[in-house]
């Protein structure tokens, strides 16, 4: 059965995917609630969007290298395209539950306790929503009266737009998570009071709405306002009195929240988002909100966010084609004799996949289905198998183009391409790092491994490629190299250069005869889901990281690294040791929308010391930070990569032996850590070089 043969409509634990072991069962479409339609039906349909706005985006490409003629509608379209998937997706997201979530605590609870903390996430999350809403609605409501547009050549309404899509997809999420919540409750008594309070919340809505289109003078006007002076009754800001506390006591309550709502398992864009409100309302009152919603829907602008979609999208087509295991196919072909040759191929063929693809979980996924059950019935050590599959399928978190290095380069303003740059090298030195170390143990222990002749002998097959697969594999080769080389070499931004690369894979797919309608839609679900859960934890954090830096946290924090009174280098140290802690608990988003903000500044300004340019340090101390979540992934016990390899991996594979079977691997990537560390150069040689 080919690979696209075996998908399923709403397949979506694909090479983007997060976390394929806690995903819930999803709802099964004969309970479906007319909300449940809406929010499944919308979540397909704006799937669809990628594609146009990835070709838009190649129009811009064509038409400004081939026919010098550059767009002046493109860059606004391909936004607003985006948008509004990211936005319409949030009510599939939510009932297919596929929100990013800390659970560690929440699996080992009891399942009476399991179901206290999803009670307490749902009412979290409602509250955080309504909200948000209840002030992002009211700057729709001006958008559109006012008909907010660009002040580009296009001079398209796109703000309107924008802060109208945000409000459209928060009812969304927030009419299923209360469609979530009524199935959640189990009397009829507390279903009762979901619904009168879903109930109060549309009319609340559908009024504000009413008030804006009759006008002030209208009734609905009236209850607007009755609605505003009871929230101004309810003010908190003058009791508590925050302005009185120290910026280390606020620091220290906002990092206390965080963590702790973390822990309970909800959804870490509401935990950030609710954090957010809090403070905005205990701060500055109910007009506070304005700097939420402000802020969320300040991210949707984000041009370099797209690239994110694009590269996802590129990916999934390209594993959901069978591109991924083709390659391992063509590797075990040109092993040659070479002991360990098999172990070594799938070295290479995790470096070509993380640079396909960006993200680490699916990768991880396909070795585990394609590489571990061959090594292992090739007689490899289990021991070496199992660990280099976890090391080599995490390379896609520090090689080209990496999604962690696109958040962080949001995050601390560096450009992008020179992130992709800077990682490329310490990427292919971790790569030969495993290849070698590997080489060494079986040259020393030859039982480790076979060579292939003893392969060829032991099964009595030799691996042979069709014409098509063997194409597919070159021109996917060449795919990448296109994409990259093109930012490399200045030619085309990131973004560009991944819709080339999402409209690419469609042509390497059909090249293999895989271009078929169930595997393009299972892509484009999956590319849709899994951005969807990073925006709306994006969206979270930048309103948390805006409200942290507005009431100081940020300067509080800075100030507290600069007078530590230890080197520089020794700042950068305690930094690293920081992330690993956090790193514990955490997901890597998380750590990156929090820390990012706070880190650069210090080490933009430890610069001159550490015998840099300001944006050499923050170049340098990303492929640091990645290198550290790089560590992360793999470390006990509660490394995110071990876990995904035991979800594919044979029955008789225990976590216990996944923990211990990373720990060489792990020393390596400490090992590269400290030499990118002590040697800058490492990661800084190739974008100077390519940019002189």
């Amino acid at each position: 059965m080919s690979s696209s043969q075996s998908l399923h409509a709403d397949d979506v634990v694909n090479i983007a995917d997060d976390n394929p072991i806690e995903h819930s069962q999803p709802q099964e479409q004969f309970d479906y609630t007319p909300i449940d339609h809406v929010s499944h039906f919308t979540g397909i349909g704006v799937s669809l969007l990628y594609l146009v706005a990835a070709g838009a985006t190649l129009w811009e490409v064509v038409a400004r290298y081939v026919f010098n003629a550059p767009t002046q509608w493109a860059f606004e379209v391909v936004m607003v395209l985006c948008a509004a998937t990211w936005m319409l997706s949030a009510g599939y997201i939510t009932l297919k539950k596929r929100h990013i979530g800390i659970t560690v605590i929440h699996n080992i609870a009891s399942p009476k306790n399991q179901w206290r903390l999803d009670l307490f996430a749902m009412i979290v999350g409602i509250t955080a929503l309504f909200l948000l809403l209840a002030d992002a609605s009211l700057r729709a409501y001006l958008a559109i009266e006012h008909i907010e547009r660009t002040g580009s050549a296009f001079n398209s309404p796109m703000p309107m737009i924008m802060k109208s899509l945000l409000v459209i997809g928060g009812l969304l999420y927030l009419s299923q998570l209360t469609i979530n919540l009524v199935r959640h409750v189990q009397s009829n008594w507390a279903k009762t009071i979901v619904k009168l309070v879903g109930l109060f919340m549309a009319l609340y809505f559908i009024n504000g709405l009413l008030a804006f289109v009759s006008g002030p003078e209208s009734i609905f006007a009236s209850v607007s306002g009755y609605f505003s002076a009871i929230g101004s009754s309810l003010d908190p800001s003058q009791a508590l009195n925050m302005r009185s506390y120290s910026l280390g006591v606020i620091s220290l309550i906002m990092v206390m929240m965080l963590v702790s709502l973390m822990m309970t398992g909800m959804p870490l864009g509401i935990v950030t988002l609710i954090v957010s409100v809090i403070m905005a309302i205990a701060f500055f009152g109910p007009r506070g909100l304005y700097l939420v919603s402000a802020n969320t829907a300040a991210l949707l602008d984000h041009y370099t966010l797209i690239a994110i979609p694009f590269f996802v999208l590129m990916a999934s087509i390209l594993e959901k084609s069978g591109i991924a295991e083709d390659l391992f196919d063509a590797m075990s072909v040109f092993a040659g004799n070479l002991r360990g040759g098999v172990a070594v191929q799938t070295v290479v063929v995790a470096v070509i996949l993380a640079a396909m693809s960006g993200v680490m979980g699916g990768e991880i996924v396909m070795l585990g289905l394609v590489a571990l059950p061959q090594m292992l019935r090739l007689g490899y050590d289990r021991k070496m198998t199992i660990g280099l599959i976890c090391a080599a399928g995490a390379l896609a978190t520090l090689i080209p183009p990496s999604i962690i290095m696109i958040v962080y380069g949001l995050s601390a303003e560096v450009a992008i391409g020179d992130l992709f740059m800077a990682g490329a090298v310490p990427g292919l030195m971790l790569a030969v790092f495993y290849a070698v170390y590997v080489l060494v143990r079986v040259h020393i222990n030859p039982s480790m491994a076979p060579t292939a002749k003893e392969v060829a002998e032991k099964t009595g097959t030799e691996k042979k490629l069709s014409r098509a697969r063997l194409s597919a594999v070159f021109l996917s080769i060449m795919l990448i190299g296109c994409v990259m080389g093109s930012i490399y070499g200045g030619i085309a931004s990131v973004t560009e250069a991944a819709a080339v690369g999402a409209l690419g894979a469609m042509v390497v797919s059909a090249v293999r005869h895989e271009f078929k309608w169930s595997m393009l839609k299972a892509a484009l679900v999956g590319s849709m889901a899994t951005v969807g859960t990073i925006i709306w934890l994006v969206l979270g954090s930048v309103s948390f990281v805006g409200i942290f830096n507005l009431i100081g946290g940020a300067d509080f924090m800075r100030s507290l690294f600069m007078n530590l009174g230890i080197p520089a280098i020794g700042v950068i140290l305690v930094m690293m040791l920081i992330l690993v802690v956090l790193g514990t608990f955490m997901e890597w988003i998380a750590i990156v929308l929090i820390t990012v903000p706070v880190f650069a500044p210090v080490v933009m300004s430890l610069a001159p010391e550490l015998g840099l340019t300001e944006d050499q340090a923050k170049i340098w101390f990303g492929i640091l930070f990645v290198l550290n979540i790089q560590i992360y992934f793999l470390s006990p016990p509660f490394g995110p990569a071990c876990f995904w390899l035991k979800s594919v991996a044979p029955k008789d594979i225990s976590l216990q032996e996944i923990f211990l079977s990373v720990l060489p691997f792990i020393g390596l990537q400490i090992v590269g850590l400290i030499l990118v560390m002590s040697f800058p150069q490492i990661a800084l040689w190739l974008p100077e070089a390519l940019g002189s």
